[in-house]
This record gives C-alpha cells, sequence and structure tokens, in this order.
C-alpha cells in the first residue's frame, strides 16, 4: 500500500473532531521535541526562524530561500506534517508561485500567506498596514494556481482586525474563503467576544486561532477555542519563549556559579539528546550495513 503523504495527513488530522493543538518550531531539534510529545503537526515560525537564524525582529527580514530552507529541514527530521509561515508570499504573484513551489518541494503540506504590505511586521507589532483586498486575492489565485498538489492547505491570514477594525477583517476573510482557499487565520482578535464573532461568521470553516502569549489575543485553552469554532490552535513561539527562559536562567547560573552541577535536574541528559536525534538507529544501520556487506562480499585476506 502506498503511504500518505504528509498533505494528505494533514488533512485527516483536520478532518477529525476537536481542535489541535500546533505549536511552533525554529529549527529541527524543537521540532523532534514537539513531535516527541504526541503533537500531531508542526508549524514552522516565520518570527522565530527570523528571531534565531537572524537574529533579527520579524519585520520580513527573512527571504523565501533562508524559510523555505529552514521548513524543509525540520519537514525532513518529523514524520508529521508541517505547516509554514509564508509571510506575504514574498513579492508580487509570481514570487507567490515560487513560494507555493519551493514550500511543496520542500516537503510542506501547508502554509499561510497574509495580507500585509511588504516588508511586513509581526502580527502583533504595532505599525501594520495591510494591501488592498484585490491585491490580496491576486496573491491568493496565484498560490492555489500554482500548487501542483490538491492537498496542500493554503491559509488566507488577514492582519486587518489591528488596522481597518473586525468588521473589516471579516469581510475580507469571507472574499478570500469565496475564492477557494483551505482555512483562514485571522489575526489579532482583542477578545473572546472577537474570537466568538468569528467563529460565528464561518461555520463549517477551518479556522486557526493564534495564541500569543502576553499579547492583544486572549489566552484560551483549546477546548474553548474549539467550542467557539476554531480547529488549529497555533503556539507559534511557545517553544521559544521557554527555551529562551530556562537557557538564560541557566547561564546566569553558570555565570555565578562556574558549573552547571546545580542546574542538572533542569537539563536534558545526555542519553536523552542522543536519543532524540537518532544515534542508537544510525549506530544499529551501520553495524547491519557492515554485516550485510561482509556477508555478501566475505573480505579476503590479501
Amino acid at each position: 500500500m502506498k503511504a500518505k503523504t504528509s498533505t494528505a495527513r494533514l488533512r485527516e488530522i483536520l478532518r477529525q473532531p476537536g481542535p489541535v493543538v500546533v505549536p511552533g518550531a525554529t529549527d529541527c531539534f524543537v521540532a523532534k521535541l514537539i513531535e516527541g510529545e504526541g503533537f500531531p503537526i508542526v508549524y514552522v515560525t516565520g518570527a522565530g526562524v527570523t528571531n534565531t537564524l537572524l537574529g533579527l525582529p520579524d519585520l520580513g527580514l527573512i527571504t523565501l530561500t533562508e524559510l523555505a530552507q529552514r521548513a524543509g529541514q525540520i519537514a525532513d527530521a518529523v514524520s508529521i506534517p508541517v505547516i509554514a509561515d509564508a509571510d506575504t508570499g514574498f513579492g508580487g504573484v509570481q514570487n507567490v508561485k515560487r513560494t507555493i513551489r519551493a514550500y511543496e518541494k520542500a516537503g510542506i503540506a501547508g502554509l499561510h500567506i497574509e495580507d500585509q504590505v511588504m516588508p511586513k511586521r509581526c502580527g502583533h507589532f504595532e505599525g501594520k498596514a495591510v494591501v488592498p483586498v484585490e491585491e490580496m486575492l491576486f496573491r491568493l489565485q496565484a498560490a492555489l494556481d500554482a500548487r501542483t498538489d490538491p492537498d496542500f492547505l493554503i491559509i488566507a491570514r488577514t492582519d486587518a482586525r489591528a488596522v481597518e477594525g473586525l468588521d473589516a477583517a471579516l469581510e475580507r476573510a469571507r472574499a478570500y474563503l469565496e475564492l477557494g482557499v483551505d482555512a483562514l487565520f485571522i489575526e489579532q482578535p482583542q477578545s473572546v467576544e472577537e474570537l466568538a464573532a468569528i467563529g460565528r461568521a464561518f461555520p463549517n470553516t477551518i479556522l486557526l486561532a493564534n495564541m500569543v502569549e502576553r499579547s492583544k489575543t486572549p489566552l484560551l485553552p483549546a477546548a474553548q477555542l474549539g467550542e467557539l469554532g476554531f480547529k488549529i490552535i497555533l503556539y507559534a513561539n511557545a517553544a521559544l519563549y521557554l527555551g529562551a527562559y530556562a537557557i538564560r536562567d541557566g547561564l546566569r547560573v553558570l555565570q555565578e556559579e562556574g558549573s552547571t552541577q546545580t542546574l542538572l535536574d533542569r537539563m536534558m541528559t545526555f542519553k536523552e539528546r542522543q536519543e532524540l536525534v537518532g544515534l542508537d538507529e544510525a549506530d544499529a544501520y551501520e553495524s547491519n550495513l557492515l554485516k550485510r556487506v561482509r556477508d555478501a562480499a566475505p573480505v579476503r585476506a590479501s
């Protein structure tokens, strides 16, 4: 039997009842941690990759090549489907088409494209601006035209809530959905009532809720968001925040004490690290390979 593609598996997961919590990863190691904890989907965060790869803020500075390469590395490192940030599509409609092709070739199962101007800003920054609706429709149609796999998930994101208000954001999202996108991502709703209004406006639609800690969108449990109509519950940078907090705290102890001895109960062990990245499997393969080759063609003494 032919194995299911990652895109088909993603669609299957999203057809199952209940919301799906999707943590974000900035690299393969974090993605494997996410998979290891039983999450069925991993997200590649554009902001997080910009922060960790470039050491810069999320101001549209990451390129298609950089983000697609990192997303592809993550997709290759895990066996669960990957959804990736694609910012504004990285340019005009020809750029959007190239973005879709690059993400498909990289093994990504889906992406979201937003209606901000280029260069964009993080969805929870001030000072954002959005393009006219017609321009976003061009972007989305180019994305739909470019995909070769009909299961490849295209999510339309609007940042209009912070710029034009909730009603305008809902109107934009309705136009995007009517064009034929697979899911909607309305960024930065600012109350439980606004989240509920989004759910009421788009029943029977795959809706994404972006949970950004200590920001403007209420941090609600996945079960409650599911009741409001949301399917994908995104924690784009939770792992980054958790890791940064722990690393900074531990480095302070190392600076003060000159040793990690008092930190051992807060650290992954050497053994756990090697298990995560598959050292035992790699060693077993090499041993098995050596045996197979020697059995097939015994080495003769010279």
